[in-house]
């Protein structure tokens, strides 16, 4: 404490209170744990399972006229199942689009409690706690530090239990290089892009009083973000002018991260560029909510 106003000098003084704070309000109250994570669960089971592509591809067995002798009819449907696995593993990655997708969930669920975690802001504005905080000697920066590190932690924990589903109801496949450390990875890939996330909307909602106008945000963006990757479906086979948008949307690296150190052999190289982006990403949008705290965060 300074000598001179009874202040903290510390700029961090005050960040696990708040944080703390606003996990209470999460783990707490478990309906609102359980609707986070119900969502991604029906995109799984549903989806996932429903379009089966993988049974699509493998299944697909070609009518041969008559002329052709049974053993020979045998050798073409099993040289065609063998081309429909070659089709889905080289489109997918994986010849199991159920692992392809729910992988992607991951970064579906990250995604989402990122793009809320603005809405804690709004509400905080609207009854007046943010205004007893900023009277406090509490650094501007650490009250936005404190929403940005609840929302990751509430990813962190969301991710996890979705992939634990993922794993019960799968069978989820995972890559030859996958062991128990590539999930820090994993864990470092999602900590990036829900921390740039964070950012990006509680820097939004720094002004706001409406909950409309978050929401607003949030139901403008989140098809984009999701669509505009490669959560669902590869990018490289999207048109063109919508590949150039996927190279610039966070979730799709963010996506291939989690891929790479679950389903895929590992590329070092493409590995590199995905948290070369998901760092910079996470690091600029942060510096720039933190800088923009102080001048635009106020009463």
């Amino acid at each position: 404490m300074s000598r001179n106003n009874g202040n903290s000098r510390n700029p961090l003084h005050g960040l696990w209170a708040l944080t703390n704070r606003d996990l209470k309000k999460w783990y707490k109250n478990p309906i609102i744990l359980m609707l986070g994570i119900i969502q991604p669960i029906i995109w799984m089971s549903l989806l996932g399972k429903a379009m089966n592509l993988g049974g699509m591809f493998t299944n697909f067995s070609p009518t041969l006229p008559p002329s052709i002798s049974l053993p020979l009819q045998e050798q073409i449907k099993a040289a065609m199942s063998d081309l429909s696995k070659q089709a889905m593993t080289q489109i997918f990655g994986t010849a199991d689009y159920f692992s392809y997708m729910a992988v992607g969930m991951m970064s579906f669920v990250v995604m989402f409690t990122a793009m809320f975690s603005g809405m804690s802001m709004v509400f905080d504005r609207r009854l007046g706690f943010l205004n007893k905080v900023l009277s406090t000697p509490v650094a501007r920066g650490s009250v936005l530090l404190a929403k940005i590190f609840s929302a990751v932690i509430r990813a962190l924990v969301q991710a996890t239990i979705v992939l634990g589903i993922a794993y019960v109801i799968g069978p989820l496949s995972v890559g030859p290089d996958f062991t128990v450390l590539n999930l820090l990875g994993v864990y470092a890939a999602l900590f990036l892009i829900s921390m740039g996330l964070s950012s990006i909307f509680i820097l939004i909602a720094i002004r706001s009083t409406r909950q409309e106008t978050q929401m607003a945000v949030v139901n403008l963006l989140n098809l984009p973000l999701m669509f505009a990757s490669n959560a669902l479906f590869p990018a490289s086979l999207m048109p063109e002018w919508l590949q150039t948008i996927t190279k610039i949307n966070p979730v799709t690296y963010a996506t291939d991260a989690t891929r790479q150190l679950i389903l895929y052999t590992i590329d070092m190289h493409q590995l590199a560029i995905d948290f070369l982006f998901l760092g910079a990403f996470a690091v600029i949008s942060s510096t720039i909510c933190i800088l923009l705290s102080w001048r635009y965060l106020s009463k």
